[in-house]
């Protein structure tokens, strides 16, 4: 680029994306004279998914600001909770985030999950026709212009995963109604309609069951409930929600 020099700072939040040599503060960036701050911003490595606020000399702007000669741009994180108007707030994970999809189902969040790689023009053509919020770990999905909406998942461990995004879009928690291996709804279902999908033991020790209303799926309190009630608790504790 051989054009206007502004010089840019990027929030703390939003240091990772971009090469180490910008990372400590405002640093001089030559740019062509034509691209938009959306472009520029995106040059530097950093999703649009993960800019808020873009202030050129103390003022808000627009992401198709074209920058002139001695600006300087501020580069803020998007401000939490994010406000995602004119939808439900619902969710698609690539085949990386499988963990977290079935975290969030436990929480009673509708989240959408590939479990085999479909491709990138695939998840995001189902965002943009479910109008779901693409999260992934991966910057070059999110930069595809035909998502609905999108989100970084900045953590590679489920547990920060979960909260990362709990804190972010503060979504409705209602535990223990969505199934985690499809996504449906469940319901009470008696035993003795279950009592056919069911070992021996489990019939004999166990009374209280539910059913996924979409892949029929049985549900109950075995042995690993109490791992399923810590994370369900911790989460209801910090993001709310009433457990059921």
């Amino acid at each position: 680029m051989n054009g206007p020099e502004i010089t840019v700072e990027v929030a703390p939040e939003l240091r990772l994306f971009v090469p180490h040599e910008r990372r400590g503060g405002p640093t001089p960036l030559v740019t062509d004279g034509a691209s938009t701050l959306g472009h520029v911003i995106e040059s530097l490595g950093i999703p649009l998914t993960e800019a808020g606020t873009l202030l050129v000399n103390g003022d808000p702007v627009a992401r198709s600001h074209v920058p002139g000669p001695g600006e300087h741009v501020d580069v803020r994180a998007v401000e939490r909770p994010q406000q995602l108007p004119g939808a439900p707030l619902r969710f698609l994970l690539d085949v990386h985030l499988g963990t977290l999809a079935r975290r969030l189902r436990l929480l009673g969040v509708d989240a959408a999950y590939e479990n085999e790689d479909i491709g990138d023009p695939a998840l995001a053509a189902l965002s943009a026709r479910e109008r779901r919020v693409l999260l992934s770990r991966d910057r070059g999905l999110l930069r595809r212009r035909e998502i609905w909406a999108g989100a970084y998942v900045y953590s590679d461990r489920p547990q920060e995963q979960l909260r990362d995004v709990l804190g972010r879009f503060a979504p409705a928690l209602a535990p223990w109604t969505r199934c985690t291996a499809c996504n449906g709804a469940l319901a009470v279902a008696a035993k003795d309609t279950v009592s056919g999908l069911l070992e021996r033991g489990t019939q004999e020790a166990y009374d209280v069951f539910a059913q996924c209303t979409r892949c029929d799926r049985v549900y109950w309190r075995g042995a690993h409930h109490g791992h399923l009630e810590t994370i369900v608790s911790e989460a209801v504790r910090e993001f709310g929600g009433a457990t059921a």
